[in-house]
């Protein structure tokens, strides 16, 4: 099993000078080696790389890139795992104050209510962080979460990396759809609908 996770917003709690007010990290699930390829063929295939020569990131795509995308993955073999966390109810001063062990603890406790779907799985996040945390984070992955969910975590570049676009554009739907004061919502979210496994909202 290949997971991909990639999240949406940031961890600070700044909101009046602009920090996200909802966190969403995001988890694509592969079967094995052969499905993830299956769907990287056919995102590089895609109406939307046509459009778009850069890295896909749903916070700085067109609305018809967006479009383009999510069609193109409509029939790809992968599942959807996120959790959504609304900062106004995060009270922990060590969560609120430290970025790193923000991070972390919402990707553990996303790896950790995943219903027994991960078996045995090669987790690749997207890279970026310094070394120290990326060494912390794996370490936590691999100790931390139930016994024989997760074999490996490693570490990709986005940039060049289009299953991690893939969970970066699916964060980013999910969050939108927490946006009431926007008209278009749910409607990359509607577009996932039979992918997803699971979005759970942190209480």
């Amino acid at each position: 099993m290949l997971v991909y996770i990639d999240e949406s917003g940031d961890a600070g709690f700044r909101l009046e000078q602009g920090s996200s007010p909802v966190f969403v990290a995001a988890m694509v699930l592969f079967a094995d080696a052969d499905d993830a390829a299956f769907t990287r063929r056919l995102i590089e295939g895609s109406a939307a790389r046509r459009q778009h020569r850069g890295e896909f990131k749903f916070s700085k795509s067109r609305d018809i890139v967006r479009d383009q995308f999510f069609r193109a993955v409509a029939a790809a073999p992968f599942r959807l795992r996120a959790i959504v966390v609304e900062k106004s109810i995060i009270h922990s001063a060590y969560l609120r104050t430290d970025k790193d062990s923000f991070y972390e603890f919402f990707v553990k406790q996303m790896l950790r209510h995943d219903n027994d779907r991960l078996m045995n799985a090669k987790i690749i996040i997207d890279g970026s962080g310094d070394r120290e945390f990326r060494q912390k984070l794996s370490t936590a992955i691999r100790r931390k979460v139930r016994e024989g969910a997760v074999r490996d975590c490693r570490f990709s570049d986005s940039r060049n990396d289009p299953l991690i676009q893939l969970a970066d554009m699916c964060a980013g739907a999910i969050a939108r759809s927490f946006r009431e004061d926007r008209q278009d919502r749910n409607r990359w979210r509607g577009m996932l609908g039979p992918r997803i496994d699971d979005i759970w909202r942190f209480q």
